[in-house]
């Protein structure tokens, strides 16, 4: 499947005077074939921000340097996914990767891009988008989805290998999913959880901008979890060290695991957890159990998994990826349900890990204001959205304009209730003064 191109870009934008070279355009359905290490230098080029651009209305926006080694975007991570069967058409994510090529053949653009007939997976909600379209006689589905499935974590979407005009060329990517979404009959394309420059570039061509909130915690180059401790109030520091004294009290006992303590019985212990807890009420677990060796297989050094024991069984994990700055939080489960213990192998094992590992923060989700309490503030997501029908994008625009001034209202309500001490350096000033990020645990992590 080809996508439409042509030989230039013209722009207004100075930092993309310098002419363009020739690029071919082209949708693959599956990441075989491709070569990882091209991939991947364009996965990993860092993300500038807009220092002069920042979105009116969002004292938010993140004026810094976004991560440039982002686990999810590597062709390891989502190659597993497709190889696992986890996400492939017949579960509803259909590749459509945009592959861009210069002159020479070199792989110089990608996009993760799925064609869908479902909403699920994705952690931007727009099922009442599509119910009140086909309610009034439209067809919501296929739609274009750019996206990590299953991964709710803000990382680069429109790919640029480095020493190449990154603005340019990701316009020439927006451009193309747009032609693609023609081409396939897609009513929209959905960017989630793209960096702030991305979504700020979407925005200046066109597309409809939403915000949201998560939870992260920052590394304020803690020497241990009780220096951390220290930055909090009376209150809640009684409170978590009473929790996790509680976690461990029906003789539980916790491990770190990475790279080569990742056994396949260990992962067999991991996913029986995983579809527990999945399985129940609001629960969806999308991974197999392939995934799992996969992905371990490939990236296990990258991987963080916090198991907790309890008379010689394995009965609870919270699995944690490492970037090159942040400790991203995704999936939990049990067997066993004590009180505390979701708290102490989320959000307080990876605070540990992060301040061993000398890591900047750590994504622990959205869902759940449970985690303001444990140390984790309100920062930023983003997503850009390009709707084909002018009816239904005026009334998507209408509601995202009154949706992103409660989402900024709500950031400033959560973040003047946290637990740091008012007089801890810092401690409260991280949301304002670009401390962002995400992650999201398929389970409420």
């Amino acid at each position: 499947m080809k996508a439409p191109t042509t030989n230039k870009t013209t722009t207004n934008d100075p930092s993309t005077a310098a002419a363009l070279p020739d690029l071919t355009i082209e949708a693959v359905p599956s990441l075989r074939g491709l070569d990882p290490a091209a991939w991947n230098a364009c996965a990993r080029a860092p993300v500038l921000p807009a220092a002069d651009a920042q979105p009116a209305g969002d004292e938010f926006y993140p004026a810094y340097q976004e991560t440039a080694d982002n686990p999810f975007v590597s062709h390891e991570f989502l190659s597993a996914l497709e190889e696992s069967g986890s996400a492939v058409p017949r579960t509803g994510w259909a590749g459509v990767h945009l592959i861009a090529r210069d002159a020479a053949g070199t792989l110089v653009g990608a996009v993760p891009a799925y064609l869908k007939t479902h909403s699920r997976g994705e952690y931007v909600f727009d099922q009442g988008w599509a119910e009140a379209y086909e309610a009034a006689g439209g067809r919501y589905y296929p739609k274009l989805q750019v996206s990590v499935p299953f991964t709710p974590c803000t990382g680069p979407r429109l790919m640029v290998r480095p020493g190449h005009d990154a603005v340019a060329v990701r316009r020439r990517l927006a451009g193309a999913l747009t032609a693609l979404a023609r081409q396939t009959g897609a009513s929209s394309v959905h960017v989630t959880f793209p960096t702030g420059r991305e979504w700020l570039e979407l925005g200046a061509a066109g597309w409809l901008l939403r915000t949201d909130r998560q939870f992260q915690w920052t590394n304020r180059a803690y020497a241990s979890f009780e220096a951390f401790l220290e930055d909090l109030n009376a209150r809640r520091r009684k409170a978590i060290r009473r929790e996790r004294r509680e976690a461990l009290a029906p003789g539980i006992e916790i491990r770190r695991l990475t790279g080569a303590d990742l056994t396949e019985e260990v992962w067999d212990a991991f996913f029986a957890c995983y579809m527990d807890t999945g399985s129940r009420k609001w629960g969806r677990p999308y991974l197999t159990r392939d995934f799992f060796s996969l992905v371990s297989a490939r990236m296990a050094d990258t991987i963080v998994l916090a198991m907790a024991r309890r008379g010689g069984r394995w009965i609870a994990g919270a699995l944690n990826f490492r970037g090159s700055d942040t400790l991203y939080g995704r999936h939990w489960g049990a067997i066993e349900h004590h009180p505390f213990l979701h708290f102490e192998l989320c959000y307080y094992q990876a605070i540990e890990a992060a301040i061993e590992l000398g890591l900047a923060r750590v994504e622990a989700g959205a869902q759940g204001e449970h985690k303001l309490a444990r140390g984790y503030l309100p920062v930023p997501t983003y997503s850009a959205h390009y709707i084909a029908d002018p009816a239904l994008r005026r009334g998507i625009a209408s509601y995202l304009a009154r949706e992103r001034a409660y989402v900024a209202d709500l950031g400033r309500t959560l973040l003047a209730e946290t637990p740091f001490r008012k007089d801890a350096a810092g401690a409260e000033k991280g949301l304002a003064e670009g401390d962002k990020g995400l992650a999201e645990g398929e389970f409420e992590v």
